[in-house]
């Protein structure tokens, strides 16, 4: 199991990632929430209503995995029920990252998951990224939709009609697994534009599969 990051640790890693959402136009307004895990039993999140790449250290909140305030004045992300559900079905995750990216979202508005193997990265990273049904935003259906397929294996998730939600045993790994989805969508989007149905054969597929623990991929 992965050493739990420290607090210092989990506050800049949190600033960093919510200035790279922002800059990368994979948030707008005050879209996506961050946070990491620093303990058995204690969570670094973003606040509400704030632009991820404006906060300051101050605006962080520290929580129990239950939801109880350990540390901060403002009001968590009304995601947070989300985060913490991840953490509870898999207890190595040290990070999670939401947010909307453009390419990635318009997939999970269209109602279709990532499957087809066209990237040798995405296959590697994050194998294929499922559609969680349609839940109210900050709603407790939030939680459940996600935890069968964190449960299943599951690396990250599109949000129907929402965005998406990625996590790994570092927050570099998490976002890194939310840069490699749009990278995908993207790379999807363009195939189909261009008619082609081609995908990686499934022997290579299983030869890419196999590198994973060299690159750190559970």
């Amino acid at each position: 199991m992965s050493a739990y990051p420290t607090d210092r640790e989990a506050i800049e890693q949190i600033l960093d990632v919510g200035k790279k959402l922002f800059q990368r136009g994979f948030v707008a307004a005050n879209d996506g929430n961050l946070s990491v895990r620093v303990g058995e039993n204690a969570v670094w999140v973003t606040p509400s209503g704030v632009s991820k790449g404006s906060m300051t250290e101050q605006m962080l909140v520290k929580l129990s995995l239950d939801g109880a305030l350990l540390c901060g004045t403002a009001k968590p992300s009304s995601e947070t029920g989300m985060h913490l559900r991840i953490y509870r079905e898999d207890p190595l995750v040290r990070a999670v990252v939401h947010a909307h990216p453009p390419a990635a979202t318009a997939f999970a508005a269209a109602g279709l998951a990532l499957e087809r193997p066209v990237l040798q990265e995405a296959v590697v990273q994050l194998g294929t990224v499922p559609l969680a049904p349609f839940a109210l935003p900050g709603s407790p259906e939030v939680a459940e939709s996600v935890a069968p397929y964190v449960r299943g294996g599951s690396r990250a998730l599109l949000l129907e009609y929402h965005g998406a939600v990625a996590w790994g045993d570092t927050m570099q790994q998490a976002y890194f697994r939310m840069e490699c989805l749009e990278q995908w969508a993207k790379v999807e989007l363009n195939l189909r534009a261009l008619g082609s149905s081609r995908a990686i054969p499934p022997e290579q597929v299983a030869r890419l599969e196999a590198l994973r623990p060299s690159w750190g991929v559970r």
